[in-house]
């Protein structure tokens, strides 16, 4: 197994991240989505900047290397990057909302080694610290197995509206979490 370190994303870090999302969007959808839809998907994810200004966004590294990306946020917006329309910074109040977890990547060649569990993990940990008692996120059908395997559960099935028309199906999905 790699050995992957992690930390806190930094602006440096965006001309790293950018690609690997692509990497990620145009490769791991393939399986589930056709290409129109694969490449719809591109306007309604990627990079959330606000989560590296937060302090919410971490990468994984291998060899010094970004290898996966993920994070957290105590904002309202579900999910999207900071291209994508409809996003809400507003504050979540951890007594009565759901922390979001937001732009979960791992580069194509990296998956199924631990990266996305790490990274949950990661937000997890930090949003429970934070007062947060739930989690949501919005999955793609390639992160569904991801997510179910980690405890979370569908709360619905939803398309998200893009520009060409050709609509990308997600899932909300939610999971208690334990106290920090």
């Amino acid at each position: 197994m790699p050995a992957f370190t992690h930390r806190r994303a930094r602006r440096e870090d965006v001309p790293a991240l950018r690609p690997l999302m692509d990497a990620a969007i145009a490769e791991l959808l393939k399986p589930y989505l056709p290409p129109e839809g694969v490449e719809a998907s591109f306007s309604v994810m990627g990079l959330d900047t606000q989560l590296i200004d937060d302090g919410t966004y971490y990468v994984v590294e291998e060899g010094g290397v970004i290898v996966g990306s993920g994070g957290w946020s105590r904002r309202a917006t579900l999910f999207g990057g900071d291209h994508s329309a409809g996003r809400d910074a507003r504050a979540l109040d951890p007594k009565s909302e759901s922390a979001r977890v937001r732009a979960m990547y791992t580069h194509p060649a990296w998956t199924r080694r631990g990266i996305g569990r790490l990274v949950l993990d990661l937000c997890e940990a930090a949003a429970a610290a934070e007062g947060f008692t739930r989690c949501e996120l919005a999955a793609t059908l390639a992160g569904e197995p991801l997510y179910r395997a980690c405890g979370y559960e569908i709360l619905e099935r939803f398309a998200a509206e893009t520009p060409s028309g050709v609509p990308v199906p997600l899932l909300r999905m939610a999971k208690q979490l334990r106290a920090a």
